[in-house]
This record gives structure tokens, C-alpha cells and sequence, in this order.
């Protein structure tokens, strides 16, 4: 695509990015909390959460691919503007359904969108701009192992002499000819006994029409089945139950799309650099011919504000204060009236607002002394009876760089300068206003200074700057208890290098998320219907991740800003890919992966101070070399109800006070999250557990179309066209029961290199796969109920539960109420 073609799609993003935020404002407004207006409320958000992702979708490759550094500085803006918006959406989804995973079947339906439009995009940049240093770190950890390889004492082979391996040689090698020797005096046998049965018997001697008839019999048979398989082939890809022949054709498109895809990043290095260097030189030109000018006239318009003021009142000003602006109000077209009225009613306003705030918490703590119990009711009856959206964080700063698009960039003919480059006249505009801003700073201390010696020389007054005055209400509220730094001598390479020996630091594997395969669940909305709980596939776990795990950690501006969200525990049973989400994470977002399991702590600093430094040490790290995800695995183990016999002396618990901890005075800005895994919950305290983990992501065995959707992945990727012919919904059925990982190991023990090397001779048949699907041991219903009850204890479970009573309550009442009159 050209420049022209990303412009084009830029303004139609902008389209529809206008009729979104339309939507935004009656999103605020209250809404009765009845089935009826919870429904169309949700409709409504679920709508706006898929555009918004579509919208996401675009803006991201318009980020990647365009080169202009202009546009591309208000794209990233926007960018993380909807990356934000998608989040919080998110979010409010989850607060109205009473559900991690909505159900968005038929919304999509009724928007006439895909099952891919559901799939949250992940930006490129994320990886992209901070490749150099992911580069560094990998360096400096695989240099601490190779260090670590050296000293740790290598593992020592028994030692064979010589003349005892060269026989084992020899004998390996005899054998290996001896059975070729075998195979082909076997050959030979069996054409001697063919040849001597044709003699016995006779050769039947064929005309020259039956010869000629026969071959053509053979042929023309040979190329009737050919054609009909070819026809039904081309047919079954008609309708879609057989991928196009034509996959493998475009991978030359593919390349050479993704080589212009790299050429235009290349690009945009280019045009950058040019940028920066425009940039400093428009600075240098800016002060050089307009800065003098400017600082004078500013100088001169200053002098004559404090002339006019003391021929208007007698005496000299009080000069802004910079907390106010400092000589902003000056340089607006404002009578020196105007701009001493608007600084006495601000000093004004600020004592105001004191004076009501204390007698406003007067007033509170006299009616809290009254109506204690009563208001509690009346608070919670009222979040109860009413649904609405909170105010966004990210709405202002989409509008924002809406309207400076529309300013810019809309409608604009860029015929003058090449599409690519920058445009002189938006950066020289750009670069005044930051040089005036500047400029005005240190005029403000000249002047300062000179209204001074005014006051001294004809007032014999001293000057008073004015002040706002401090709101020290405020300033408590704000006060928050800090960390004690006990390494603050300590530098953060060494503090890095530590942990990597002491084994909590470690290599993270290069797992790509859309690797974790699954598909939606397209029943969802009918299964509500039906008054079921609809569990969640495993592509509504994949988007919990990227919303919770991935997007919040790839961007600094983003995590700011969004719905803070410190730790996620998922929950499933063994093989559900818990570890592998985890890996994900962490390559999705080059994020460290520091693993606190208990199994790692054992007779590691031991005793309470060797704890507290521990968890102290990971998560100073996990700060400084941000993005950062610490692992527990089993983290049940830390919360044990009962610690088993066995495992009390490890002491799992003894990390939890200093983790619950720590996780609280992680703030929005850290880049740091905690993501356990279990497969065991039940045997933790729930209250400590929900407490520490603030999302809980519940991971079901996977449904009919995700075992088919993984069966079919997994068996093209090893053997390519050649998985066709299998019955994969047979398999998918067969395996009901059994998880991801289960799958993969009937995968890996069937398709060895040996069954591959023979699959020109021999196709795959389902078959194959049952015997080794019937060695593993499934997961039986009974433990997946088991966790399906633990999870309903849960808050998020236990507010679920109660919605599904007050709906079946509400829907008993009208039957009760029209059997009354009979």
C-alpha cells in the first residue's frame, strides 16, 4: 500500500472514530437496573467495545506502516487513546455481565462482523521500539549464565579406550550391513519364486487389440479417478470445508508484502532522523531571528502593564505567581483591570473552597454520627438499582487528538512537500510556541526582579508575589507510606545479577499468544437463553490475556492510565497451558519473568529478614528493568488451609505477608504484575487468595470446536496437506475430556520422524491416535465441577450466582401473581 492508501484509511478511521464518540456521552447517563435495560445496556457497550477494537485494528497497522513522523506522533496518541478505551470497556463489560468472559455472539451477529473481529490486536510497536533493549538484557543474562556454566562443575561421561570403542564401532556397523544384506537377499528370493511360478504356469499370450484395450482400460481408469478426486476436491473448497489450494501460492505475495512492510519501517528511520535533525535546526533558527524580538517585545509589554496599573491604583503590582501562569495573563489582550480582578478572585476562590470543604466534612460527620446504618442501605440500594459507564480517562485524550487531526491533517493538500516528509510549517508553528513558553520563563525572572527594585525605589515597599493558596487537606490525602529501600547502596546490576544466580531471574521461551489455539463459543447468548452458565473457551482466555496481561504491560502511557490491575491468577487443571500463557506474556511485551514458586524458595534466604529482603530484591528489580511478570506456580501452596506433612519444610506460607504487601504499593506507572497459576485452588484459604489475586481467570477443559480448531493446527503444522484426509472431528469427539496439552503429547508420540519420513506410503489415520489418547489420563467431570464450585465462591462467582437467582425470582413472580385471582 502507498502513503496515499494509508491516508485514505486514516481519514475513514477518523469517520467512524467521530460517530464512537457521539456514543460516549448517553453512555453516562443512569440506567434503571432491570433484565430489559440491563440487556440493552449491554448490547450497547458490547457494540461499542467491537468497534472500538476495529478501530484499534487500524490504527495500529497505520502506526506500523506510516512513514510521515508527523502524523505518526498524533497516531500514537490516538493509538493508545483506544488501546485504553478497549480496556476500560473491558472492564465495564465485566462489571455489567457479572462475567469474565461476555458473551458477544450475538452482537457480532447482529453487526454482521467475524469471529475475528473478537481477536484483540496487539501493537507492533510494543516489540518494535524497545528491540535494542531486549537486546542488551538477553546479552547481560546470557552472559551471567555463561559465567554461572563455568563455574557449576561439569557433568563427567565414563571414559572408554580406545580399542574397545572402535569395536563397538565395528560391531554397530556389521550388524547395520548385515540387515541390508538380509533385505536384499530376501528381494532376490522372492523373484526367483516369481519367476519359477511364471515358468510352471505358463505366460498368457494377449492379442494386439486385447493389449492395446487392456492399457487403455488402466489408463483411462487411472485418469477418471484422478479428475473426480480433483472435482471433489475443488468442491469441498467451494464450500469452504477444505482449504484453498491457493494457501501455498501466496506465500511469494506474503514475502514480498511483508519485505515492503520492512522497507517502509526502514523508512520511517529515515525520515525520523531527518525529523530531529529539522527539529534542532528550526530551534537554533527560531532563537536566532525571532527569539531577541520576541523576548523585547515581551519585556516592553510587561513594563507597560505595571505602568498602566500604578497610574490606575497608585502602586505597582503583584506579579503572577508561575503556579497562576506567571506572565501568561499579561500577554492575553486583557486590561490590567482585568488581569488584577481575575488574581484576586482566584486567591478568593481558593479561600472559598477551604472554607466549604471543612464545612462540608463538618456536616458529613454529623450525619454519619446520626445515620449510620441507614445511609450504608441507601448507598447500596442505589449502586444496585442503577447501571452506568465511569467517566473515561482516555475519552478527553481521543478527543483531543480527533480535533487535532481535523485541525492538521484533514482536507490538507500535501502536493507542496513529499507525502513522506515533514511539513516545515506545522514544526516551525510548533517549535514558536515551545520557545515563547521558554522565552517567557526567563523573562518572568527578569521582570521579577526589575518590579522589585520598583517597589523599593517608589513604593519603598517590598513586593509580595501572590500565592494560591495550599490545599493541605489535599496534601494528606495524597501522603502514602513508602517502601524502605534496604538496598539502597546497592547497584541495579548487581541486585539483577543475584537473582539470575540465586535462580528467580530466568530465560524467558519465545512464545507467540496466537499460538495458544482455540476458537470462540458461539452458543453463548443461547445458553443464557436457556438459563446455563456458558464456561469460557480458550479463545476467551487468549483475549483475557492480551486485555489484562498484554496491553496493559507493552505500553508505559497506556498502564498509566487504565484500570490498574496488579495480578491474575489463572485456574484449570494440569495441561490447560497455564505456564504457557505466562511465557506468552512475557514475549508478547519483553517483559523479565521472575518465578517466587515455592518450590523455587526452598533453602533460599531463609528466616523472616531473608524473605523480606527476597521480595524486596524481586520487586525493586521488576521496577527498575520494567516490564516485569512474576510467576508462582501451585500458588495455592502460599495460602494452604492446612500445610501437608510433607511439604512443612519448604514453609510455602511464609512468603505471603511480604507479597500482599509489596503487590500494594505497586501503583499505576509500575509495569509489574503477579500471575499465579493452580490447578488446586480448593486447598487455599479463599480470602487471602482472592485478596492478593485481583482478577481470577477460571480455564475449563476445552469444548468441541476448540479440540477441532487444535487438532486441525497442530496436525497441519507437523505434516502439512497431508492432514486432510484425517476425520479430525472424529478425533475432536474421541477427545472430549482431554486437555491442550494432552493433545499435543498424542500429537508428538504418533507423528515421530520415522511415521513422517513414511507418509508418502502410509497416510495418517485417526486411528493412530487413540491408543496413546487412552494411555492419559483425562479430565473426568467431577473434578472440573469441583472447580466450577470453587470458583463460585469467588466475588466475581458469588455476584454471578446471585444475578442468575434474582433473574429465575423475577421471572417466578408474574406466573405466582395470575394463579392468584384463580
Amino acid at each position: 500500500m502507498s502513503e496515499g492508501a494509508y491516508q485514505r484509511l486514516w481519514d475513514s478511521s477518523h469517520v467512524t472514530l467521530q460517530e464512537l464518540l457521539d456514543q460516549e456521552q448517553p453512555l453516562l447517563e443512569p440506567v434503571p437496573n432491570r433484565e430489559r435495560e440491563r440487556q440493552s445496556f449491554q448490547y450497547r457497550l458490547s457494540s461499542l467495545y467491537l468497534y472500538y477494537l476495529g478501530l484499534l485494528r487500524r490504527f495500529d497497522t497505520l502506526y506500523d506502516q506510516m512513514v510521515q513522523p508527523q502524523k505518526r506522533r498524533l497516531l500514537r496518541r490516538l493509538l493508545d487513546g483506544v488501546a485504553g478505551r478497549v480496556l476500560e470497556l473491558k472492564d465495564e463489560l465485566v462489571r455489567a455481565d457479572l462475567s469474565e468472559s461476555p458473551c458477544l455472539d450475538h452482537v457480532l451477529h447482529d453487526l454482521k462482523l467475524t469471529p475475528a473481529d473478537l481477536e484483540v490486536p496487539i501493537p507492533k510497536y510494543f516489540q518494535l521500539e524497545q528491540s535494542s533493549i531486549l537486546r542488551e538484557r538477553g546479552l547481560m543474562l546470557a552472559e551471567i549464565l555463561s559465567k554461572m556454566e563455568t563455574l557449576s562443575p561439569k557433568e563427567s561421561f565414563p571414559e572408554m579406550h580406545r580399542t574397545n570403542a572402535i569395536i563397538l564401532l565395528q560391531s554397530a556397523e556389521r550388524a547395520r550391513q548385515g540387515r541390508l544384506r538380509a533385505a536384499f537377499m530376501r528381494e532376490i528370493r522372492r523373484e526367483e519364486e516369481r519367476d519359477q511360478k511364471m515358468r510352471e504356469d505358463g505366460r498368457h499370450k494377449f492379442s494386439q487389440d486385447q493389449a492395446a484395450i487392456t492399457i487403455q482400460k488402466v489408463w483411462r481408469g487411472y485418469l477418471q479417478r484422478k479428475r473426480t478426486l480433483q472435482d471433489r476436491k475443488t468442491e469441498m473448497e467451494f464450500i469452504g470445508m477444505l482449504p484453498s489450494s491457493t494457501q501455498g501460492a501466496p506465500s511469494g505475495f506474503n514475502a514480498v508484502a511483508s519485505l515492503g512492510d520492512s522497507v517502509r519501517r526502514l523508512l520511517q528511520v529515515e525520515k525520523e532522523e531527518e525529523y530531529q535533525l529539522a527539529v534542532v535546526k528550526t530551534q537554533d533558527t527560531l532563537k536566532e531571528t525571532e527569539g531577541p524580538d520576541l523576548k523585547e517585545k515581551m519585556k516592553e509589554q510587561i513594563r507597560q502593564w505595571f505602568i498602566e496599573c500604578h497610574a490606575l491604583t497608585g502602586r505597582f503590582p503583584d506579579y503572577p505567581d508561575e503556579s497562576l501562569g506567571g506572565s501568561y495573563m499579561i500577554f492575553a489582550d486583557k486590561t490590567p483591570e482585568q488581569v488584577k480582578m481575575e488574581l484576586e478572585t482566584q486567591a478568593q476562590e481558593g479561600k472559598k473552597k477551604d472554607q466549604e470543604k471543612t464545612k462540608e466534612k463538618e456536616n458529613e460527620k454529623k450525619e454519619k454520627k446520626k445515620k449510620k446504618g441507614k445511609e450504608d442501605k441507601t448507598k447500596g440500594g442505589e449502586a444496585d438499582l442503577t447501571l452506568k459507564v465511569m467517566p473515561s480517562k482516555f475519552v478527553p485524550m481521543i478527543n483531543a487528538g480527533h480535533e487535532e487531526y481535523i485541525n492538521l491533517w484533514k482536507n490538507r493538500d500535501d502536493s507542496m512537500y513529499p507525502n513522506p516528509s515533514f511539513d516545515p510549517e506545522t514544526l516551525r508553528e510548533e517549535k514558536r510556541k515551545e520557545m515563547e513558553q521558554e522565552i517567557r520563563i526567563q523573562v518572568d525572572e527578569l521582570m521579577r526582579q526589575e518590579l522589585k527594585a520598583l517597589h523599593l525605589a517608589v513604593d519603598k515597599e517590598e513586593a509580595r508575589p501572590l500565592k494560591v493558596p495550599k490545599n493541605k487537606a489535599g496534601k494528606k490525602a495524597g501522603k502514602k507510606k513508602k517502601d524502605k529501600d534496604l538496598t539502597f547502596d546497592r547497584p541495579a546490576d548487581s541486585l539483577f545479577k543475584e537473582l539470575v544466580m540465586f535462580g528467580f531471574l530466568k530465560k524467558s521461551e519465545t512464545v507467540a499468544l496466537k499460538d495458544y489455539v482455540g476458537d470462540c463459543l458461539y452458543l453463548g447468548s443461547t445458553l443464557n437463553l436457556a438459563k446455563k452458565l456458558p464456561m469460557p473457551s480458550l479463545f476467551d482466555i487468549r483475549q483475557n490475556i492480551a486485555l489484562y496481561g498484554v496491553l496493559r504491560l507493552g505500553s508505559p502511557d497506556i498502564h498509566s492510565m487504565a484500570p490498574l490491575i496488579r495480578s491474575i491468577l489463572l485456574v484449570g487443571p494440569p495441561g490447560m497451558g497455564k505456564k504457557m500463557l505466562v511465557k506468552a506474556v512475557c514475549t508478547e511485551t519483553g517483559a523479565n519473568l521472575f518465578d517466587l514458586s515455592p518450590d523455587n524458595l526452598q533453602d533460599k534466604y531463609p528466616g523472616k529478614a531473608g524473605v523480606q529482603m527476597l521480595v524486596h530484591l524481586v520487586f525493586k528489580v521488576a521496577r527498575l528493568f520494567q516490564p516485569s511478570v512474576i510467576w508462582i506456580g501451585n500458588a495455592e501452596k502460599n495460602f494452604y488451609k492446612k500445610v501437608p506433612k510433607e511439604e512443612k519444610e519448604m514453609d510455602p506460607k511464609r512468603i505471603k505477608k511480604d507479597l500482599t504487601k509489596a503487590l500494594r504499593l505497586l501503583s499505576p506507572g509500575d509495569r509489574v504484575m503477579l500471575i499465579g497459576t493452580s490447578d488446586r485452588p480448593q486447598l487455599a484459604e479463599m480470602k487471602g487468595l482472592c485478596r492478593t489475586y485481583e482478577r481470577i481467570l477460571l480455564m475449563p477443559r476445552p469444548d468441541y470446536a476448540s479440540r477441532y480448531v487444535l487438532w486441525k493446527h497442530m496436525l497441519e503444522a507437523q505434516v502439512g496437506q497431508a492432514a486432510q484426509s484425517l476425520d479430525i472431528s472424529a478425533l475432536a469427539m474421541v477427545s472430549d475430556g482431554y486437555t491442550p496439552g494432552h493433545i499435543v503429547q498424542a500429537i508428538q508420540s504418533v507423528l515421530t520422524e520415522r511415521r513422517l519420513l513414511q507418509l508418502s506410503k502410509r497416510p495418517l489415520v485417526a486411528s493412530e491416535f487413540l491408543g496413546h489418547l487412552a494411555k492419559l489420563e483425562p479430565v473426568y467431570r467431577e473434578e472440573e465441577e469441583a472447580l466450577k464450585d470453587w470458583y463460585f465462591k469467588t466475588p466475581l462467582g458469588k455476584k454471578m450466582m446471585k444475578l442468575s437467582k434474582d433473574q429465575d425470582a423475577e421471572e417466578t413472580k408474574p406466573t405466582k401473581e395470575k394463579k392468584k385471582p384463580k
